[in-house]
């Protein structure tokens, strides 16, 4: 029996290591000795994901279990392990909250410290040891003996690598010609790269579909004659929680479609619900009529990968939309302009922002549908904002940054009460040299040293960009910071001068928000 804290080590081995072919290697060792019945939990642990899904995991449950203590000695294995969040996720009904968390409790109070972190970042998709899906992709196949390419496209149509390594470690090659492109079986959505502006955008695709980019739930619409079913980006199952995009899909016509498109709810004007609020349509286990009533959903599908018998995922980008207007409506499609013009782009975005959406996609016309890929034929450009505000605590990196303090807590001046606001965490766009700097900097200014967190005097203030407030209730003022990096500390600036709270509400005002969130 493989123990977690085998898994464990050779994750922080596989973020420590700085080539990529070691990685692999690494990783496709550590697969090669492991039982069939063990390779599940682990490939999908290694790719940053759970096997179980909902049931509650996330933050907030993970605050309420944590134990008093660790386990002194390593003693869970990885079927314990997978066991105990099989119980957590199965939990319903009355009295479930509680016992989800005793479950979790259970599981972390079994755990080493170093465990219990481990699966903290897990439960949070928080996992960070470099390239987590494509870097499996490659060690499945490496510790398989299967192409590389083989293992790569039966990941892209068969759910991802989680779904797929399994079966080629056990069978090997054989195994994957299972995968095909199926209605009912959702695909891993194609992802775009980030573009800093249209200008980089279009320097990079210089004809271009420019298309909405809403700030809603992905899904994946499959229809065969009257049945419908709704997956999300992750593949669950989402039917019954939008009977209006499920009513829209069956009246469609053709025998059999795959659909890939963004739901959002939108208000009475047609601009859109906070994200959060859109989320909440999806979080239901039931349909909730009063729910649907007071937040309706809209569809904008942008894609069409199978029509009737016809398998669109290796056509050009302009056939698949073709496809796609062939039997949707356009008041179901993504609004789009086609486009080398970077002006006439710019006008397009300026009126997506204007309508409350939070940018646009630049995909090129003869780009594959590439299922599980951040391709760089499709980029998306998106509204920033920009915030000075104090460091509060930070807590030491994994990996590749142990021994440096990395993600940064970010709070805003409270201008009535005194004192920093936190709005959030972040641990991105800090090269060595800043992470060199910034551990110093902070430790100078430790006020309390745990084993996770060193809290700061509230000193050092840091430029942050982000792409939008959200309403939370994690936080004492309400709202969140979504997407947010570290642009640079500013040492023309004093904590006094740091942004505050007012300004933080007026953001979210602007952007749509209800600004009834100050406390």
């Amino acid at each position: 029996m493989t123990r977690l804290a085998e898994l464990v080590a050779v994750s922080d081995r596989v973020a420590a290591l700085s080539g990529r072919r070691a990685k692999i290697d690494a990783l496709a060792a550590f697969l090669r000795g492991l039982e069939p019945d063990e390779s599940a939990i682990a490939v999908a642990s290694l790719a940053g994901t759970l096997r179980q899904a909902g049931g509650g995991l996330g933050y907030a449950l993970l605050r309420a279990a944590q134990p008093d203590g660790a386990a002194a000695l390593p003693t869970l294995t990885l079927a314990d392990v997978d066991t105990a969040l099989d119980a957590v996720v199965a939990s319903r009904g009355a009295g479930s909250q509680a016992r989800r968390r005793e479950h979790l409790r259970a599981l972390l109070s079994r755990a080493t410290p170093g465990e219990q972190a481990f699966l903290a970042r897990l439960i949070l998709g928080e996992l960070r040891q470099g390239a987590l899906e494509g870097l499996m992709i490659e060690a499945v196949a490496a510790a398989s003996g299967v192409p590389v390419a083989s293992v790569r496209r039966a990941a892209m149509v068969g759910g991802g690598i989680a779904v797929v390594g399994p079966a080629a470690l056990r069978d090997g090659a054989g195994a994957l010609a299972a995968f095909a492109i199926e209605l009912f079986q959702p695909l891993a959505p194609m992802l775009a790269q980030p573009a800093d502006d249209l200008g980089d955008a279009f320097a990079r695709v210089p004809l271009a579909a420019v298309e909405w980019k809403v700030d809603g739930a992905r899904v994946q619409a499959h229809k065969s004659g009257d049945d419908v079913r709704l997956y999300t980006r992750t593949g669950n199952d989402v039917t019954v929680a939008a009977p209006e995009i499920v009513e829209h899909v069956r009246a469609l016509p053709a025998t059999s479609l795959i659909l890939d498109g963004e739901a959002i709810a939108l208000r009475a004007d047609g601009t859109p619900w906070p994200f959060q609020d859109t989320m909440r349509r999806f979080g239901r286990q039931q349909h909730d009529e009063a729910l649907r009533a007071a937040m309706p959903l809209s569809v904008f599908f942008f894609d069409c990968l199978r029509r009737d018998d016809e398998d669109l995922v290796g056509a050009r980008g302009d056939a698949r939309h073709a496809a796609l207007a062939g039997v949707v409506p356009a008041t179901l499609i993504a609004p789009r302009l086609v486009t080398g013009d970077v002006a006439a782009a710019q006008a397009f975005y300026d009126e997506t922002i204007a309508r409350g959406h939070e940018g646009v996609m630049v995909k090129a016309l003869d780009a594959p549908y590439e299922p599980g890929t951040r391709s760089a034929q499709w980029l998306k450009v998106k509204r920033t904002h920009t915030l000075d505000l104090v460091v509060l605590a930070a807590e030491w990196g994994h990996g590749r940054r142990h021994g440096w303090l990395s993600n940064l807590h970010l709070g805003a001046r409270d201008p009535s009460g005194g004192g920093f606001v936190m709005l959030g965490k972040t641990f991105k766009g800090m090269t060595d040299a800043l992470l060199e700097w910034q551990t110093a900097a902070l430790l100078e200014r430790a006020t309390e040293r745990g084993e996770w967190v060193v809290r700061v005097r509230p000193e050092l203030v840091v430029e942050v960009t982000f792409n939008d407030l959200q309403a939370s209730p994690r936080y004492e003022g309400g709202l969140a910071l979504r997407f947010a990096r570290i642009k640079g500390y500013r040492s023309d600036k004093t904590a006094a001068e740091a942004d505050t709270m007012d300004t933080v509400r007026a953001i979210y005002a602007a952007q749509g928000g209800d600004d009834t969130t100050g406390r």
